[in-house]
């Protein structure tokens, strides 16, 4: 987690109010795989740049401490402020020095965060504190987003393409590990058993709303905010403007139909 990209203020209410949890069709996936491969008890699990604790909170009914860490203290201040998990906890730190002792964690998870991790230092920091058949689980979404609503399909996904266009210049480096679907990061896995699972469809039903604050949540949208305030900001409300004409609507929060495609890596570390 050398990259800091996310540690705005205004940057993690977003996320605390934009982003998704977990899809159950991911979690499901996870949980029976570490089922299979380890069997229960459940007892550890590490979000590793949990941000503000979507993916952490999904996980406290099937462990009996849930740990979420991220870089960004803005980010853990957010997460913090969610009440009613009392076997959650939240720490700022980087994925690749975790405070555990070796061999005491179950699963060692990230959502959409596993592309900012320094691959190397993560994975033998990972070696070190998984239990013999522990395991790792890394998931993430995008590159293939469609909308729809009614007749108007195509022209909405132009819409939304057209903004990742102007966005692209933007995007980090690191951000090319999540578009691979995490590719380099599951070749270097030491572990002999492990699957990577390209596409995974979650359909929602968004409002307009969510749709731009999920827009304002990415990282490239941040540093073009960052580079060009007023352009960014008109961006936004254009694109705004545009979904609604074309919905023929007034209100953003009218509901858009809005699938995703999620990619999953899983790991378990050898006896």
């Amino acid at each position: 987690m050398t990259d800091r990209m996310f540690e705005d203020k205004q940057h993690a209410s977003l996320y605390q109010k934009y982003r998704f949890d977990p899809p159950d069709e991911v979690k499901e996936l996870i949980l029976q795989y570490l089922d299979k491969k380890k069997g229960k008890p459940h007892q550890l699990a590490v979000d590793l740049g949990c941000g503000t604790g979507q993916n952490s909170r999904s996980l406290t009914p099937y462990f009996q401490q849930v740990v979420g860490i991220d870089v960004s203290k803005s980010q853990v201040e957010e997460a913090r402020a969610v009440m009613g998990f009392p076997n959650l906890s939240y720490r700022v730190g980087i994925a690749e020095e975790l405070p555990f002792p070796d061999g005491s964690v179950d699963l060692l998870t990230a959502a959409s965060a596993a592309h900012w991790f320094d691959t190397e230092r993560f994975l033998k920091e990972a070696v070190r504190v998984l239990k013999p058949r522990g395991c790792l689980a890394f998931f993430g979404y995008g590159g293939n987003e469609k909308m729809h609503h009614e007749s108007c399909g195509d022209r909405l996904n132009n819409i939304y393409e057209e903004v990742m266009q102007i966005l692209l210049p933007y995007t980090s480096m690191s951000v090319a590990g999540a578009i691979s679907k995490l590719k380099d990061l599951f070749e270097a896995i030491p572990f002999p058993d492990k699957e990577r699972i390209e596409i995974i469809p979650v359909k929602l039903q968004l409002s307009i709303e969510n749709v731009i604050g999920l827009i304002q949540t990415f990282s490239m949208y941040q540093a073009f905010l960052r580079a060009d305030p007023n352009a960014a900001t008109a961006l936004l409300e254009k694109t705004t403007s545009r979904i609604l004409d074309e919905m023929k609507v007034s209100s953003t929060e009218a509901k858009v139909d809005f699938t995703m495609e999620y990619y999953c890596v899983l790991a378990c570390k050898p006896e």
